[in-house]
Formats: C-alpha cells, structure tokens, sequence
C-alpha cells in the first residue's frame, strides 16, 4: 500500500511513499512555493486544500472507530468494523489494510490530521504576504489556525502523544519530526485558537458560509480541547463565553437539528459540522449509508441504506421515555410498501437491532445524503459547562442550570437536586451519552474518564457477547507504516 508522510497539495513539498516497512525516497513533486501564493484567489485555494482532509476523515472513519468501540453503536459483525468493537487491531491495523478499508480506520485519521496540518501551515506562513482585502485575509489565516488546531486535536485525543508540526516542509528531513508529549500539544492547541479567536468574525446567519468556522467556533473547540486536558477553568471560560455571545440557540425542538430539511435553520446549534453535499461537484460521507434497515427498505433513512450499524437494546433501554431524543432512536420501520417492520426483523444479526434516526435523508442521491454531521454544537457547549464548573466548583446552582437547559429541551424533568459532586459529574456525563449519541463524542468521554474499562464489558449482546478492552486501548496506535516510515517517530509505549 502507497502511503504519504507528507503531503501538501499546492505547497509544493516533496512527497514521501512508503511501500510496507521500507522507505521509499522518490521525489513525486517538487513545485516552487513562489510560484504560488501570488493572489486571492491562490489564498483562497490553498484555505479550500486545508478543508479537504476534514472530508477524508468524516467519510467514515472518525465516526467508525470512536462510536463502534463505545456503548451506543455496534456495526454488523463484517471483517474490520468489528475490530474496534472487539479491540482487535494492531498497530498495523491488519484487517483494515487487508479489506482495502483503511479509510475506516485510525490510518485515515492520522493520515487526514497530519495532511491538514502540512496545509494549514502552508496558509499561515505564505497568506499574510499577498496582497489582497486586509479583512478576507485575516479570516483565512485565522481559519487555517482553527484548522491546524483541531487537526491537533484530533490527533491527539486519539493518539496521545503526537507529532506537532507548526512548519512546512519543504525538504525531506524537515517532515521528520518526533512525537510531543500531550501537554505540549495542547500548549500549541491554545495557542492556534487564541489566534483563530483574533482573527476569525463572530457567526452571523447571513454571511458566515456554511462549513467555516466562526469565532465562537473557536471559542467551542477550545472548551471542549480544554475538557479533554483537564483544565476546567479554561473549559468553562470558554463555554462561558460561547453561551454568553448569543450568537447561537438551541433549536426549539431537538428532533430538528437532524432534519435535511432544516439544515440551514439548524446552523443556530450546530456551531461547526461537517457539510455533506448530495451534488456534485461536493464531498459526502458514508456514514448516513450504515444506520437504517439492510436494503433500503426503509424509505426515510434513505435511497442507499445498508443497514450496517444499530445501537444496543440497553442504551435505547437507558433513555427516559419522556424523553424526546429516544425518538431518534426506532424499535421499527415503515418499508417501501407501507408495512410496518417489527423490531425482530430489522436485522439479520440479531432481534434486538435499534434503529439511529440522526441521519436520514429521505430525497438521498443513491448513496450520497445531504445530511451533516455535528461536530461542535451548543447542547454540547452547555454540557461542558456543567462539567467544568463542577469538576470546579462542585454542584453549584449554576451546573444545574446548564445541563437542565439541555434536559428541559429533550422534554425532561430537572436533574435532581443534592448531589454529590462526583454524582452531578457522571450525570453530566449520562446527559453527554443521551445528548450526542452516535456523533463520535461518547468513547473519548469513556477514555478521558478511565471508565472506558468498566463500562464497555458491559456494552454486549448476542452478537457481541464479550467484549474485553485493556488499559492500552484508551489510545489506538501511531500507524505502523508511518512509524517505520520515520526515524523519529516512536509507537505508543502501550504498543510497543
């Protein structure tokens, strides 16, 4: 398999391949970075390269190796999908290579961040220099920061400890780097949203373009970054400050953030997503393909339905049934003829499937859906604020009010009052798994927390009858390929 180490559409940086363990040095390009980076328009295409990566990795692998190894989603038992809900893999991540589906695996991602990162880079050094509308040219370097942020982001909430690249390369040894410990990653986090914050415009319904972050954007990145680094005061400063924008709102009915048809409307919660396009030219993922009934019998999932992934009997068993976001849930379906499907014929694995309703797309283009898929919204927003002052403060008055304006909008009773500061956090942590299943969010909830260890053992059904995580698997393993592809890089200690 062809693997890259580097890779900089339009920065002209050479191109490394790697074929099994042994490094191939053929230079693929070599393009003059001042034959580029000349205009606007050369401004606007090396930002528009720098988004291309995000479309790589929510193709599917984010959403396959985060949801399919927590305790809502489980996939079909078909070779590769099945290993992250079994912990399986490798380093060489065998069964993905050997299915040609390592684009659904931890290889996408880091491959994807590190694409990103090489790009932004690009951006932020070559873009300040050109001439063009001083305003234009803050949002797009201000962009590439919150790009190369959350690309670091990613990286690291996956990895640990990663490579943190913050110049282009342009020869062969400036693309080998080591790893950095995870502090040292978030440092430079910080420091790319703090610059991004700067930069970037406050999100205006009318002119912030779909798909591009916002200054309150940043402001959600850097609260949940800072969660996950266990820095609440930051946390909350920054969940703070999205909420007290009144920038966003929540949308008055949770069952229509996931509505295609209100998409646009749904842009006052979903702070930043990724945009699937049904027309071309677009990019699209194929996650919406993997939820539903085999078949595409059921009409409202959508024309290309495979019926891949189904959520476990005892997370849709967890939900209150007052509760409005078990509607996004389904014990059956209606199917091309009108008829209703019971709960015992949904799949072919197992009686007990339940059916994931976030991603439907009735008026799909075959396998191409129209529906987004969140990445920071302002439920979440309000949750991480909850979290971060307890952790802080303990249960104060003010955690209450943020996770029950979550609650009151699902339909809920407020959270009891009186509890404990460890009990009020693993209620906000529930509320996260209730608030954004199947949006790639619960596993690193589980494995910034140790309760992964726990609580998955206990994730289990017919199909999936044990299931048996170690201490290693908090993080997936550096890319065997990438680590014999450079000197510098060592695996993860727990891999090694």
């Amino acid at each position: 398999m062809k693997k890259y180490i580097i890779n900089g559409l339009l920065a002209g940086i050479l191109l490394l391949s790697t074929s099994s363990c042994e490094l191939d040095e053929t230079v693929y390009s070599i393009i003059p970075t001042e034959n580029f980076y000349k205009t606007a328009g050369d401004a606007e295409a090396a930002l528009t390269a720098a988004y291309d990566p995000l479309a790589d990795m929510y193709n599917s692998a984010v959403h396959e190796l985060a949801d399919l190894s927590a305790d809502q989603i489980y996939p079909r038992p078909v070779v590769a999908r099945d290993a992250f809900t079994l912990f399986t893999y490798d380093p060489a991540y065998s069964a993905q290579v050997s299915f040609n589906r390592y684009f659904e695996s931890p290889i996408q991602v880091w491959e994807s961040c590190y694409d990103g990162i090489e790009k932004a880079n690009w951006v932020i050094e070559k873009v300040p220099a050109i001439v063009m509308n001083e305003a234009r040219k803050n949002e797009i370097v201000g962009e590439a920061y919150f790009l190369r942020a959350f690309y670091h982001w990613m990286a690291t909430k996956n990895f640990g400890d990663v490579v943190v690249k913050t110049i282009p390369s342009v020869t062969q040894n400036e693309a080998y780097v080591g790893v950095s410990p995870k502090a040292e990653v978030y440092t430079q986090i910080y420091s790319d949203l703090d610059a991004a914050i700067e930069k970037l415009p406050s999100y205006n319904p009318f002119t912030t373009v779909k798909g591009r972050p916002s200054k309150e954007a940043a402001m959600a990145l850097y609260a949940k970054a800072a969660l996950y680094n266990e820095d609440w005061a930051k946390a909350l400063q920054m969940a703070r400050q999205v909420l007290n924008s009144n920038k966003y709102a929540l949308m008055p009915n949770v069952l229509d953030v996931y509505n295609v048809a209100l998409e646009d409307a749904a842009r006052q919660e979903n702070i930043f997503a990724f945009e699937s396009e049904s027309a071309t030219p677009g990019r699209l993922s194929q996650i919406p393909t993997l939820y539903g009934p085999p078949n595409s019998q059921g009409p409202a999932y959508g024309k290309s339905s495979f019926g891949s992934a189904f959520a476990y009997q005892s997370f849709f068993d967890s939900f209150d049934p007052a509760d409005k976001r078990r509607l996004l849930l389904d014990t059956n379906y209606i199917n091309t003829r009108g008829e209703v499907v019971p709960q015992r014929s949904i799949t072919p694995v197992t009686t007990r499937g339940v059916l994931v309703k976030k991603y439907q797309d009735p008026n799909s283009n075959g396998g191409a859906y129209a529906i987004n898929l969140p990445i920071l919204r302002l439920a979440a927003v309000y949750l991480i604020a909850a979290e971060a002052e307890a952790r802080l403060n303990g249960a104060t008055g003010l955690a209450y009010g943020y996770i029950n304006t979550v609650r009151k909008r699902a339909g809920l009773d407020e959270l009891t009052p009186g509890l404990s500061k460890e009990g009020f956090i693993d209620a906000v942590l529930q509320e996260r798994s209730w608030e954004l299943f199947a949006e790639a969010d619960r596993w690193y909830d589980l494995t910034r927390t140790g309760k992964f260890l726990t609580v998955i053992p206990k994730a289990v059904n017919n199909v999936y009858p044990v299931r048996t995580p170690q201490p290693k698997h908090k993080y997936f393993p550096i890319p065997q390929d990438e680590v014999n592809a450079n000197p510098l890089l060592k695996q993860n200690p727990d891999w090694q």
